[in-house]
């Protein structure tokens, strides 16, 4: 069988080579899981299809989705891309104007919402979105509801099957450069930009991607992040499609864990936030258990990175180690994984830097992390450590028909088939992120070493350059201070100055079990708890443990407590959850300023 060179040839032999398999998609209903095999997901798809041309949406239409994960995106999805539609992606957590913004930069004519909540959104904003013609409804809102439920659609659809005979081979013989999709930047800096990407751009990742990671169609695996999120939508989506793995979609982050025992999921993606918060938790867990218990803990733990460091380095383990990390993976490290299901071989992480040691415990537990590098531009995967090799620290090597090398500047360039057609109605932005030789400038900072392996140091915005000229990657040490499970968010400030503070966000109620546990008086407010000089120290010790090591000029020289955590609704986070530096420093620039007096 021949590779797929567009989406709708990656799908139809998907659903011809796993025809047998009793699910692509699960979901849950309540308390049970439901499935859906691949012949009727290639029907529910189908029949949107065709539903969306009887609403006289045509192939070059803009069209968006507005939801949160569920089978209904991907069959939306399947059904632009099979139909030669550009879907738009909207984060189901941006606010009105958020999507306003999005609608009408991308000109979408048409817009998949899942609930009410969404609904409500797009009825504030609907006087000022002249494009906009039809709302689609996954859920049934009633008959009064201004929308077409998804229902009716596929209804519609399924009646129209005899008008479009062609409509397989219509899908089969789209060209690989049409344009698949418009997925905008998170935005850290500036308005976000409509990333243009192909069915070539995605189907050539998705093929590299596969020649590294090891998946089949016996792999389980539960879908957390964004499908609006491009690492999500290519790896968590297409790449598993394309291997027959059976996709679960998680209720939510409340109900990760519980979806994790319940679903026993062989492979998982995220981003580091949710690995630095699992990782929290369990030292939190152990710091509070009885005295035996929390020392066995921490000799598992020396004797895990102590075995993982010779491991990874491929150098000889001596007898005495191999025989104490067996004695930590039946007393400890069973129990880790036993919190996952019990079945899963590996992470997959992307999206920002990996905090190093929170990447070394994990795989000394046996749940070795999968790190990677790309951008929404790259569709998304630019480079995957290989789970024979994987070399921490590093987000391994290019996938195959990348190329990646490093500017003069340190900056990180790519080109290959998964690069983006361009930006969406900005040629100048275009122009100044790819060069004349077909370099995409990523805007990362990095470094390749002589195996291949690529290192990102930081990103080329975010570089603090203190007052005395010296330079700083704040993204390390933060991930350093964020591994604390007293910490739940932190930020480097310094640009300009004469020397570097940090904001750092306290985890609450690791905090009050703390306090809790010492007798201390808890006051009624996040900002009376942070202030109490007990606390305020104790977390000041905490980042200071964390960043004992550094040089003297990359050490913070005040410590400022936020009571608050950074939001998406106070635009201090992108819908990635990346922190927007300068929002940031602008929403408690008095807190900041006071710092520096002296």
């Amino acid at each position: 069988m021949k590779n797929p060179d567009t989406l709708p040839q990656l799908f139809f032999q998907a659903i011809e080579r796993f025809a047998t398999k009793r699910a692509a998609l699960r979901y849950k209903v309540g308390a049970q899981w439901k499935d859906i095999n691949h012949q009727e997901l290639a029907r529910r798809v189908q029949h949107t299809a065709l539903g969306l041309r009887e609403l006289g949406i045509k192939a070059g239409d803009h069209v968006a989705i507005l939801s949160e994960n569920r089978p209904e995106w991907a069959i939306a999805d399947f059904a632009c891309m099979n139909s030669g539609i550009v879907d738009v992606t909207v984060y189901p957590t941006l606010i009105p104007s958020q999507i306003e913004y999005l609608l009408n930069d991308s000109e979408s004519i048409a817009i998949f919402i899942s609930d009410r909540a969404q609904l409500d959104k797009i009825e504030e904003i609907r006087p000022r979105l002249p494009h906009l013609q039809h709302i689609i409804s996954f859920d049934d809102l009633g008959d009064e509801a201004p929308v077409t439920t998804m229902k009716r659609l596929i209804r519609r659809g399924a009646a129209a099957e005899p008008k479009y005979p062609t409509y397989r081979d219509d899908a089969l013989t789209l060209p690989p450069d049409t344009l698949a999709t418009l997925i905008y930047t998170s935005g850290t800096t500036g308005d976000p930009k409509g990333v243009m990407l192909t069915h070539h751009n995605f189907t050539s990742n998705v093929l590299g991607a596969l020649q590294i990671l090891s998946i089949g169609s016996d792999d389980v695996c539960l879908s957390i992040l964004p499908l609006s999120h491009a690492f999500e939508r290519t790896c968590g989506f297409y790449t598993m499609l394309r291997a027959g793995v059976t996709i679960n979609y998680a209720e939510g982050i409340n109900q990760l864990r519980d979806n994790m025992m319940e679903i026993r999921p062989t492979v998982m993606i995220s981003v580091p936030r949710l690995y630095e918060k699992i990782y929290a938790r369990v030292i939190d867990r152990a710091l509070s258990s009885g005295a035996v218990k929390k020392r066995l803990f921490f000799w598992a733990k020396r004797v895990g990175e102590q075995w993982t460091d010779l491991k990874l380095t491929g150098q000889p383990i001596p007898a005495f180690l191999q025989a104490r990390k067996k004695i930590t993976d039946r007393l400890v490290f069973s129990k880790v994984r036993a919190q996952t299901g019990g079945k899963l071989r590996y992470f997959v992480s992307g999206g920002a830097p990996l905090a190093e040691d929170v990447a070394r415990f994990f795989y000394a537990a046996g749940l070795p992390i999968i790190e990677g590098y790309g951008l929404t531009e790259t569709a998304p995967v630019i480079a995957v450590n290989p789970l024979e090799a994987v070399r921490l620290g590093t987000v391994g090597r290019a996938i195959p028909r990348t190329e990646v090398t490093i500017a003069e500047n340190g900056e990180i360039l790519m080109r290959g088939p998964g690069l983006m057609k361009g930006y969406f109605n900005k040629p100048d932005a275009t122009e100044a992120a790819i060069d004349s030789d077909g370099w995409f400038h990523t805007g990362d900072i990095g470094e390749i070493d002589s195996d291949g392996y690529l290192r990102i140091t930081d990103r080329i915005k975010d570089i603090i350059v203190t007052a005395g000229g010296k330079k700083i990657a704040p993204q390390p040490i933060e991930n350093r201070v964020k591994a604390s499970p007293f910490v739940s968010n932190a930020v480097m400030i310094g640009d300009k100055r004469k020397f570097v503070v940090i904001l750092v966000v306290p985890d609450l109620e690791a905090c009050r079990k703390w306090a809790g546990e010492r007798r201390l008086t808890l006051p009624g407010t996040n900002e009376a708890l942070v202030a109490l000089p007990e606390i305020a120290a104790k977390v000041e010790r905490e980042v200071m443990v964390h960043l004992r090591d550094l040089a003297r000029f990359e050490m913070p020289k005040k410590i400022i407590l936020v009571a608050e955590d950074f939001t998406l609704e106070r635009g201090e986070l992108t819908p990635t959850l990346k922190v927007k530096r300068k929002v940031v420093e602008d929403h408690y620039k008095d807190e900041i300023d006071s710092a520096y007096v002296p």
